[in-house]
């Protein structure tokens, strides 16, 4: 069977459900990595559910956040869930991106890159809204082997139906891996580029815990679990659940590595 797949982002609730728990979590390390003194200007581009937004008011003392994101479904929750008046939310995607007199001290997306229509052009719009010696940032998963719950999920699912072999986001996303990282922040003109992996734990509850984000609709993985007929998912539910570690509780261990990955601006 082939689902018409098209990474539907259908409500914050689903998202947060799905990968926001996650996202929420990554957020701070990634904030710590970056290490941006207090008091600067952001950008943050492609915010979706405010994951990272929460986290720089809460660890990083912002002057200001300018969080943008083109699904307005997403930023209503996050919109709901951040009232800091330090934050501004803008209905935006890449190309359309608000300037601030004197560029942002950083310009950062946390999840997002990967999604966006033309990367290159993306980090160039970026590093162009960064002030001189300001720094432009990305994070993403490393859906390829690292991001296991997505990992053992489209394992699970091609090991089924080979041809939805293009939708796994490890074969989708090549740009998720440092060596491609690198060479598209060099070649949007960031200097001292550099790149690095953070891991955090993903444990969940259950199966039935790790399994019902997957029926939200909203994200690639999600999308694809919709499009099938009942059958079609409770047989890949079993093949997901087979192939999944366990814990004497019943509790799922896995581990979710993203690659970080810097420059600034000249």
């Amino acid at each position: 069977m082939e689902p018409n797949v098209s990474d539907p982002w259908a409500t914050g609730h689903a998202y947060e459900a799905f990968m926001g728990r996650w996202s929420r979590m990554l957020a701070r390390r990634f904030i710590e990595w970056l290490d941006v003194p207090g008091n600067t200007h952001w950008l943050d581009v492609g915010c979706g559910t405010g994951a990272l937004a929460s986290a720089l008011c809460r660890d990083a003392d912002p002057a200001s956040v300018h969080a943008c994101d083109p699904a307005a479904a997403l930023l209503e929750h996050a919109r709901h869930t951040n009232a800091d008046p330090r934050v501004t939310f803008v209905v935006a995607g890449t190309g359309s991106l608000p300037p601030r007199p004197g560029g942002y001290g950083s310009v950062t997306s946390l999840l997002a890159l990967n999604f966006f229509p033309d990367v290159a052009a993306a980090l160039r719009e970026q590093r162009s809204l960064a002030g001189s010696g300001g720094v432009v940032s990305a994070c993403v998963w490393d859906y390829a082997g690292g991001m296991q719950f997505l990992r053992r999920f489209w394992d699970a699912v091609t090991a089924g139906d080979p041809s939805a072999a293009d939708l796994d986001e490890g074969v989708r996303f090549p740009i998720c891996a440092p060596p491609m990282l690198t060479d598209h922040f060099d070649e949007a003109g960031l200097r001292d580029v550099t790149c690095a992996a953070i891991d955090v734990p993903t444990r969940f509850a259950s199966f039935e815990d790790y399994w019902r984000p997957f029926l939200g609709g909203t994200g690639p993985a999600p999308s694809y679990v919709d499009a099938l007929s009942p059958s079609e998912r409770a047989a890949l539910a079993d093949r997901v659940q087979a192939d999944l570690p366990k814990d004497p509780d019943g509790s799922i261990p896995l581990l979710a590595r993203a690659w970080v990955v810097r420059g600034t601006a000249p």
